[in-house]
């Protein structure tokens, strides 16, 4: 039984589908928002409004942003040798906000998965093969999650562009910093071990 009006129910509803946000803690987010209504409530309804009017995805790379190409692949200063691949537009972010990477990105939408029928037609892999053919990209760095499904997604990127003349590289897996081995899991040890190099 509903104890709010339609509008207030729809939006708990809508917020519920969020990723991190069950039934009840999308009703204490809406009950927030309203409590807040003039510093949080419509000054986030406006930027939804305008994200949901200006929100491209970059036809070069699969980036969101507001302008196509995205910023990133408009910027000139940016190595255009070095090609960092990734899964989802959210990993691409995670490696600019750590300033780890300053080529550019190539966004899969996703990786290959029998069990859920995710095939290579299914994702930006015939568009990554284009774009490497130009001859100005080096490098690929496929910084793919260390599951089964991204490790696959990796090896048959590299069957792809075996014979391009173009060095594949991956993220290290192993121990992060300020990681204790004790609170490790068994696949990081072991994947840290295999990835030893010289001290």
């Amino acid at each position: 039984m509903a104890v709010t009006g339609p509008e207030i129910e729809r939006l708990i509803a809508l917020m519920s589908k969020l990723p991190g946000l069950g039934p009840r803690s999308a009703r204490r987010a809406v009950l927030q928002l309203i409590k807040k209504k003039e510093t949080l409530l419509s000054p986030l309804a406006d930027a939804m409004a305008d994200a949901a009017a200006k929100a491209r995805i970059c036809s070069a790379c699969g980036n969101v942003d507001t302008q196509d190409p995205c910023a990133i692949c408009a910027d000139v200063t940016r190595d255009p040798h070095g090609l960092c691949v990734v899964e989802e537009v959210g990993d691409l972010w995670a490696l600019e906000r750590a300033g780890a990477h300053k080529g550019r990105y190539h966004v899969l939408g996703g990786v290959l998965s029998a069990l859920d029928g995710v095939g290579p037609d299914d994702l930006n892999i015939g568009k990554l093969v284009e774009r490497l053919g130009d001859g100005e990209i080096n490098e690929v760095i496929l910084a793919m999650n260390a599951t089964v499904d991204g490790q696959t997604t990796a090896h048959y990127i590299t069957d792809r562009v075996s014979g391009l003349g173009i060095s594949v590289t991956r993220l290290a897996h192993g121990v992060p910093v300020g990681g204790e081995l004790d609170y490790l899991d068994d696949g990081t040890l072991a994947a840290a071990m295999k990835s030893r190099r010289p001290f």
